[in-house]
């Protein structure tokens, strides 16, 4: 699952496997505040270090207008997002990536334990890979 070809591949290939054994022991068909808390024992359980529920402030022309909670924020590099429907919707994707924007992060994670197989996306921050390409 590690693709060198994409940044911290290692990480997401880790988290994934977290999520991988969370879905395969519960399945599909509980609420997502269920799998927050399963996938946060694996994580503990694979020494991954990060935080549950971060909240960041999000700012408009220099003001703070509000803040947004991401489900995880993995080793202070990468989002996780968590849901559980029984389809992942453009709106999911858009708040994936609001949040990568957000908190000026690289690279995120769309993990959909509501499917009958997991589900999961890796988002790239588009401002950092029109960096890349200069």
């Amino acid at each position: 699952m590690i693709d060198n070809n994409y940044k911290h591949s290692e990480l997401t290939s880790k988290v994934i496997g977290c999520a991988m054994r969370v879905h395969s022991t519960l399945g599909n068909g509980f609420q997502e505040v269920i799998y927050q808390r399963a996938l946060q024992i694996e994580m503990s359980m694979a020494d991954i270090s990060f935080s549950r529920e971060f909240e960041m402030p999000i700012h408009y022309r220099n003001q703070h207008i509000g803040t947004r909670r991401v489900d995880f924020l993995v080793d202070e590099i990468l989002s996780v997002e968590i849901k559980a429907t029984t389809k992942v919707e453009d709106v999911h994707f858009a708040q994936a990536i609001n949040y990568l924007e957000a908190y000026n992060l690289e690279t995120g994670l769309l993990i959909n334990f509501g499917e009958r197989s997991l589900n999961f996306k890796r988002l790239n921050n588009k401002k950092f890979v029109e960096t890349e390409n200069v």
